[in-house]
This record gives C-alpha cells, sequence and structure tokens, in this order.
C-alpha cells in the first residue's frame, strides 16, 4: 500500500487511546524487522530516518529513503515515512523529493527564541510542501554521546505554559517533550516525570512525543500513553537486539561467513522487538503472533 500519512496515524491511534510506534532505521535489515514486527501485531507503525542515519549512509538519503518506501509499498499494514532529527535545512529541503509525508526539525539545542525562530521558518515551508512538522522543546539528552539533563538542568523538562506559547508560535502539528528519558539508552530502567505528561496534555492542542523510549520498561510506556504520549520513537532497543542476536550467532559460529546468516538472525531478533513494543503502545501488552521470518 502506499505510504501513510504520519498525522493521520498519530490521530487514529490516540483516538483509541493508544500511540504509534515509530522506529529509527539504519540498514534494510532494521527496515524489513520493522515492517514484520509490526505487520505480526497487526498495526501500522512509522520508519524513521535520522539525519545521523544519513550521515551514516554517506550523507545521501535517497537510497535508505527508496528502500523504505518500497518495502512500504508491500507492507500488510500502513507505513508512514519519517524524517527525524533534522538540523540541516539543506536535509530539510530533500524530505518531500524523498517521499517523506512528516519531518522532525531539531532546534531543541537553540536557546528558546532562537529554536522559535528556527522552527517557525522550518513551519512554514514544510506546510507549504504539504507535509507534517514535529518540534521540540526541552532537550532530551543522550544524541552523540553527550549525558543526558539532570532534574535540575535548564531545558531538561518541558515547562507547559513555554510548550503552549512555542506551539502557537510555531505552528508546529506536534511536540517532542522532555518528561525524564534519555536517547542511547541501553537498559530499561528509566522513569518517566507522568505528572508532568499530564499537564502538558492538557496544555497543549496537538499531539505529545517520547523520545528516547528504549530506556523504559513497559508499565512507564504504557503509563506515558495514558497521560497523552501520542507518538513514541525508538530506536537503540533495536540495535540491543540486532547486535545481541548477531554476537550470539558468531559466538557459537567462529567459521561463519555469510553476512547473511548473522544479517538473518539480527532482523529476526528486532521483528521480535517490534512486534512486542508495537504491542505494548496499541493495547497495554496483548501477546501477538511471532513475526514471520521477512
Amino acid at each position: 500500500m502506499p505510504l501513510a500519512p504520519t498525522g493521520e496515524l498519530i490521530a487514529a491511534a490516540a483516538a483509541a487511546g493508544g500511540a504509534v510506534a515509530a522506529f529509527n532505521v539504519i540498514t534494510l535489515e532494521h527496515i524489513e524487522a520493522v515492517i514484520a514486527g509490526a505487520e505480526a501485531a497487526g498495526a501500522p507503525v512509522v520508519l524513521q530516518v535520522s539525519e545521523n542515519a544519513v550521515k551514516y549512509r554517506y550523507g545521501r538519503l535517497l537510497p535508505l529513503a527508496r528502500a523504505a518506501a518500497a518495502a512500504a509499498a508491500r507492507a500488510a499494514v500502513p507505513v508512514a515515512l519519517h524524517l527525524d532529527h533534522v538540523h540541516s535545512d539543506d536535509l530539510l529541503r530533500q524530505a518531500p523529493g524523498a517521499g517523506f509525508g512528516s519531518v522532525m526539525y531539531d532546534a531543541a539545542r537553540l536557546p528558546y527564541q532562537e529554536n522559535l525562530t528556527a522552527t517557525r521558518a522550518a513551519a512554514d515551508w514544510v506546510h507549504a510542501q504539504g507535509l507534517w512538522i514535529e518540534a521540540e522543546l526541552g532537550q532530551v539528552g543522550g544524541k552523540n554521546g553527550e549525558p543526558p539533563p539532570g532534574p535540575h538542568t535548564p531545558g531538561a523538562r518541558t515547562d507547559p505554559a513555554e510548550a503552549a506559547a512555542f506551539v502557537a508560535d510555531t505552528g508546529v502539528d506536534a511536540l517532542a517533550v522532555a518528561v525524564g528519558s534519555t536517547h542511547a539508552m541501553t537498559t530499561r530502567t528509566a522513569a518517566l516525570d507522568h505528572a508532568l505528561i499530564e499537564r502538558l496534555s492538557a496544555a497543549l492542542d496537538v499531539p505529545l512525543v517520547l523520545h528516547g523510549s528504549s530506556g523504559l520498561p513497559d508499565h512507564e510506556l504504557t503509563a506515558a500513553v495514558a497521560g497523552g504520549i501520542a507518538k513514541v520513537n525508538i530506536g537503540t532497543a533495536l540495535n540491543v537486539a540486532m547486535t545481541g542476536a548477531i554476537r550470539e550467532f558468531l559466538a557459537g559460529r567462529p567459521e561463519a561467513v555469510d553476512s547473511r546468516g548473522y544479517l538473518g538472525v539480527g532482523r529476526e531478533a528486532m521483528a521480535r522487538t517490534v512486534t512486542r513494543l508495537v504491542t505494548v503502545l496499541r493495547d497495554g501488552g496483548t501477546p501477538a503472533s511471532e513475526p514471520p521470518r521477512p
């Protein structure tokens, strides 16, 4: 089926009391695993390509974007394509031609007024192209090796009144909020400020997005969705699953050289992770069938 609009998937999930899972992809195996896992759960999903992933792919957006779109066209569930954590205006302007239906423009590292000005300009341009835009207020730490912000660090938590003004002044369609999660966590030990999530949900009339979700246990994710989170970004959890499966495979087969063997088990491990997380976010963890072998 054709690529689905990100905003429509989020709106439908929120209306049903759930959230859309959005997975960051780096390789074709990531793409295939996300779609296989979502199909096993019978739920829509968002494929996300970050600016860091583009840099890894020699700075070229189209190869991964075209692969994602081609895989989505054969999917049995709705799949959206989202360009994530964009800092570069040049990359932002490649989004429409590469098939993306939405972008996350990330100026959260800037002081508030500079973030607002840059995001307003990005939102105006993105909307003129017919795309949906997400922004961030209150920086979520952990990207590019940076330490997570402490509880008393300026910008470590998103202020509801400031967030409402930011959304009104920028015109963004969704807001990523800082509520206690951290990017790149490899253990599921983080805890969220659920009272703050509820205050943000009450203050804003756009969907709330949770970044850095790989470090959260299931009960934290379900509570976040109950509090008003409508899109949940996940990346590191896939890499943990893939790397662990590959390490185990190669440890038991030191003679192995065919990459299809270890990439295949890595893909299957990621698909199982996707099925579990999509199910948790959709309906609180009712078991789903195992994903098929792609």
